[in-house]
């Protein structure tokens, strides 16, 4: 629930903007009406699968009701038969009850309704009866003038609010569960999500920061165009430990990155910073240390994981699809304190800070590039092109990527590595054969394929697209 009207109709048109601008992109012909409390959306029937997907994955829609039209309504006498001809069949063996609500000026009011229409599907199927208070199928009406819509399915939605409505935020990426899930709540919140990563461990961790990042953007936040931004920053490392005792080292490191992000943030004129840190989980999430990190910018910093658990933490992951990108994501050598503190002196930290030499994380910053998420895969390419084949030659190997179960069918040979896996299972092919990595829509395949080449793992590597 909003509180005040206004922020509740201003809402309302920013989440009507925002499904205009993804479901335009499948086709014009869909029609968008937007009421007081709520949204229509009439597709084609041949669209129904793909608009659905997008609607359930929308911030700010709690609930979607898909539901068959008719136009011309005038009579209960129109009414039931209608609903006769789309329900009748489906109530055999089954209690039921109609639920029906009215808009408009008729001659009969909502209850009237349930009655002529329940005692005609009394009569005319093969229900069991009629039961008001645990039925197996409610048949649920609307009557708006004299339009009727028949409820056929019910889904919850991904609630939140609409992206636009709450502002910008840039969200410290790793890669990992915690700032994956940090990032799909922030969206989910109605922030528009922006990246920052900094890059420890060279091109194949930010290839998969990358790809995570564009998972995340692609399903629940493509009404608006979103930044990444990588700072390169290895010789920022170098720098801490030549300057900070090994005890601070943590807390130092994600300081640096707080204060670069600011830079970048005020570069992109954004007021917050978003972290997956959780209180307690490692040592420089303590209490008193998160104060000690939160110095070092004046910036709003979010935690939305703040009190949570790492199993719901994972959970979550496992819920929107990020857990198998958190566990497949590279490895990289970051600092790691020696005798970590877990309460740190505001003092001491003081006489540490004073003693980094802030030019390097200066040249770090101006060294910092950014991209918009959706052209990920052009970046790349741009990088080191990886071939796309669109007809394999007969002694080709495809190699399916997909995390689904089935398998591609193709007249070549066909090996199923789901992407998680396929960094160690890789390794165990013959490189005397070409391959081809093959996924649904060739984003992940291309990925892959270029850390994999990168790592010198894989140099005879294609992707396959049909």
């Amino acid at each position: 629930m909003v509180k005040g009207d206004k922020a509740k109709k201003d809402m309302i048109a920013q989440l009507y903007q925002n499904l205009q601008t993804m479901l335009f992109r499948i086709d014009e012909s869909i029609s968008i009406k937007k009421f007081s409390d709520k949204i229509e959306v009439t597709i084609p029937v041949k669209l129904v699968e793909k608009s659905k997907e997008i609607l359930l994955n929308t911030p700010g829609i709690d609930q979607v009701l898909e539901a068959l039209q008719f136009d011309g309504v005038h009579t209960l006498e129109d009414i039931k038969e209608i609903v006769g001809s789309v329900v009748i069949d489906s109530l055999e063996d089954k209690s039921f009850v109609v639920r029906a609500k009215r808009t408009g000026s008729h001659e009969f009011n909502s209850h009237e309704i349930e009655r002529v229409v329940g005692g005609y599907l009394r009569a005319k199927s093969k229900a069991k009866g009629v039961d008001l208070h645990h039925p197996d199928i409610t048949v649920r009406l609307e009557l708006i003038n004299n339009q009727l819509n028949i409820i056929t399915k019910h889904y919850k939605g991904l609630s939140g609010f609409p992206i636009g409505s709450g502002g910008d935020i840039l969200s410290l990426m790793s890669g990992g569960f915690d700032s994956t899930v940090a990032s799909y709540l922030s969206i989910k919140r109605g922030l528009k999500t922006h990246y920052v990563f900094f890059n420890l461990g060279g091109n194949a961790h930010e290839i998969g920061v990358k790809q995570v990042a564009l998972y995340l953007w692609s399903k629940f936040g493509s009404s608006h165009r979103v930044k990444f931004v990588t700072i390169p920053f290895e010789d920022v490392v170098a720098q801490i430990f030549k300057d900070t005792p090994p005890s601070y080292m943590g807390i130092m490191l994600k300081r640096l990155m707080l204060k670069a992000s600011e830079a970048i943030a005020n570069d992109m004129d954004i007021d917050a910073l978003l972290t997956g840190e959780s209180v307690a989980q490692v040592s420089s999430q303590t209490l008193r240390n998160l104060a000690l990190i939160d110095s070092a910018t004046s910036k709003l910093v979010l935690r939305p994981l703040a009190t949570t658990n790492k199993p719901e933490i994972i959970k979550i992951a496992q819920e929107i699809g990020t857990k198998s990108f958190a566990e497949s994501m590279p490895e990289y050598c970051g600092v790691i304190s020696q005798n970590p503190v877990t309460h740190g002196s505001f003092k001491r930290l003081e006489k540490v800070a004073k003693a980094f030499d802030y030019s390097v994380l200066d040249s770090a910053v101006e060294k910092a590039t950014t991209i918009y998420v959706d052209e990920v895969i052009e970046d790349i390419n741009q990088k080191a092109p990886i071939e796309v084949i669109h007809k394999p030659h007969k002694d080709d190997i495809i190699i399916d990527i997909r995390s689904e179960e089935d398998v591609l069918q193709h007249t070549n040979k066909v090996l199923k590595i789901p992407f998680y896996d396929l960094k160690k299972e890789f390794k165990k092919l013959s490189m005397d054969d070409n391959y081809l990595l093959y996924c649904q829509k060739g984003i992940m395949s291309q990925l892959h394929a270029q850390y994999l080449k990168d790592e010198g793992i894989a140099p005879n590597i294609k992707v396959y697209r049909p």
